[in-house]
């Protein structure tokens, strides 16, 4: 700012966020990938300007990914595409899951995470365990909702993204938590950060200094505040045991596979993964690591068992979620939440297609802005 002044330009903190562009980190790694894999020799730099910048600008996953590489997406743009009736109904029906779930089940949670985050010390501990729960919801909805319109919009056009989102919330590891979590950006740390550094293959002490590396990284690309360094951080202390063990990639395959039901050391993986999960995102969420102390420390007081505070919006959303996750259980080995509704008799499908419709329309949270946006 000060060269600003210098020049008689006097700006605000406030007017350099205006200018600041959205989502400039995304597209910033998009273009990145493709110089490092040019350099590294993977790909032959494109000589049409075009297809170059509608690369970088695709406008789908512009502002909020998924982090597309150059070997996935350019060449589509050199292809001749022909209409698909079957793609673009499977990406009407991604972008109607997506809708659901940013506006029913993110900007609804949204409401009831709002009002206990601003006043933690007021809560029960029953109350704050549930806000801290639907703020997971709030994330994975705001978050993997925007990833489905994207992907589903450019499916409309004939592109093929890459997943972003692979049902995180069924994993039963932390590893396997972030295979499944904001794929695009895992896998960008991984190929240009982490195995360039020398990945596991390196002596333990490498092994513990690579994956705070890229997990410090992670936490500092959504924000220079400390609250989203500890989230890093305590996701690496999680992480490290199972990388050491060589226990990093046990669960690869999709739970309960080829059955209805998990086992039970499934469901107390699944738990206790979950848990984890939920008290990371009270640092994420939490606006200085002393608040988010105070939080975790309030949820282990004795009001555990005491009736949480806003029984008509907690049902709502409960209600929603619950449906999110039948839907994504069921289809927990394809890609979207919808993908196979293709299979059900029309009168059922479109039944459902008109009541999802009605939840949006009716029961619509107070409008969010998406959360990554910031990023």
């Amino acid at each position: 700012m000060e060269a600003f002044a210098a020049a008689g330009i006097h700006l605000q903190t406030h007017t350099l966020k205006i200018i600041l562009p959205v989502g400039v980190s995304f597209y910033t790694f998009q273009a990145l990938s493709y110089s490092i894999d040019i350099y590294r020799k993977k790909i032959e730099p494109t000589r049409d300007i075009i297809a170059f910048f509608a690369f970088v600008s695709f406008f789908p996953q512009l502002v909020a990914g998924p982090i597309e590489r150059a070997t996935n997406l350019l060449p589509q743009f050199y292809a001749r595409r022909n209409f698909d009736y079957a793609k673009a109904v499977d990406g009407m029906r991604q972008i109607l899951w997506g809708l659901f779930k940013k506006i029913v089940i993110a900007d609804n949670c949204a409401v009831y995470v709002n009002q206990v985050f601003d006043t933690p010390q007021t809560q029960s501990s029953s109350t704050l365990l549930l806000a801290a729960i639907f703020f997971a919801f709030q994330i994975y909805g705001d978050f993997s909702g925007y990833s489905d319109i994207a992907i589903g919009t450019a499916r409309l056009f004939g592109f093929n993204l890459m997943r972003n989102f692979n049902f995180p919330y069924f994993s039963r590891d932390i590893a396997e938590f972030w295979r499944r979590w904001h794929i695009s950006l895992t896998t960008w740390f991984r190929d240009y950060i982490y195995i360039p550094l020398g990945g596991n293959r390196v002596s333990k002490a490498k092994v513990i200094r690579n994956t705070f590396i890229i997990f410090l990284v992670s936490g500092f690309w959504h924000g220079a505040n400390w609250t989203f360094i500890v989230w890093g951080g305590f996701h690496a202390l999680l992480f490290l045991p199972l990388v050491l063990l060589g226990k990093n990639r046990k669960n690869t395959n999709t739970i309960a596979e080829n059955r209805i039901f998990p086992t039970i050391t499934e469901c107390f993986q699944w738990g206790i993964t979950f848990l984890l999960v939920i008290a990371g995102w009270v640092f994420f969420r939490a606006k200085t690591i002393g608040e988010a102390v105070v939080y975790l420390a309030g949820i282990c007081n004795t009001s555990f068992f005491e009736i949480p505070t806003g029984k008509k919006l907690i049902i709502r959303c409960f209600l929603f979620i619950l449906l999110l996750l039948i839907m994504e259980w069921l289809n927990r080995n394809k890609q979207h939440g919808l993908e196979q509704m293709d299979k059900v008799k029309p009168i059922f499908r479109y039944v459902f297609y008109y009541m999802i419709v009605l939840a949006i329309l009716l029961f619509a949270g107070k409008e969010q802005v998406f959360i990554y946006f910031q990023f």
